[in-house]
């Protein structure tokens, strides 16, 4: 059972995530808080697999929640998905270096949603479309300043099939969508992200993405 916390100032869409959530069989709600206070306070004494924070809260926002969550709480222990009405490239870049695993829309669908949260619990990422491409827009407005030569370097003990998968991911695709895609089997492409974590030396999914973006290896 995967076990979700959720964040968000809004009553109603609260309740409403709940009420998607608990229609799934293998997910369930373990907590809720209005604030990220709250809820940092709440993780203290609840063990969740993942925690969906809105980005716009008052006071803590939910980049700063995340930042200090990951501070105490490894992406192993637990994994965060910022889930906000802003996919703006400024709000996603910042997310992702506070340490998120994912970043969706709330227009996200129930079923997608579902399916993403079970796909960041077992150790993947998740951008959505909207979400990949004000990363990669941002990226390349500011690739003609300055492109980390290090982190490039490093890619280069990546395999091919290593590039491309992570390449992909980049793209916000799960790792379904890249085993379809690559026809791999969705373990197989697990295996190669966690494979390019380990020699990039990146805590997680969303570090490895960020990598990839400095390092200027994505199109």
């Amino acid at each position: 059972m995967i076990r979700v916390f959720i964040v968000d100032d809004q009553d109603m869409i609260r309740a409403g995530i709940r009420t998607i959530l608990e229609a799934a069989e293998d997910i369930s709600v373990v907590g809720e808080a209005a604030d990220a206070l709250a809820a940092l306070s709440e993780l203290e004494r609840i063990d969740a697999d993942v925690v969906l924070m809105d980005i716009r809260m008052p006071g803590v926002d939910g980049v700063e929640a995340t930042r200090r969550l990951r501070a105490s709480r490894s992406a192993e222990e637990v994994r965060i998905i910022i889930l906000t009405t802003f996919e703006h490239d400024e709000h996603v870049m910042a997310a992702v270096r506070a340490g998120a695993d994912g970043f969706l829309g709330k227009g996200v669908g129930p079923t997608k949603l579902a399916a993403r949260i079970r796909e960041v619990a077992a150790g993947g990422g998740a951008l959505s479309a909207v979400a990949a491409s004000a990363v990669i827009g941002q990226i390349a407005t500011a690739r003609h300043r300055s492109i980390d030569a290090e982190l490039a370097a490093r890619f280069d003990a990546l395999t091919p099939r290593e590039l491309g998968v992570v390449r992909a991911a980049c793209l916000g695709k799960s790792n379904a969508d890249i085993a379809g895609e690559l026809f791999l089997s969705p373990l197989t492409v697990k295996t190669h992200v966690n494979r390019s974590m380990t020699k990039m030396q990146a805590r997680d999914r969303s570090q490895l993405i960020a990598y990839a973006f400095a390092a200027g290896i994505v199109d």
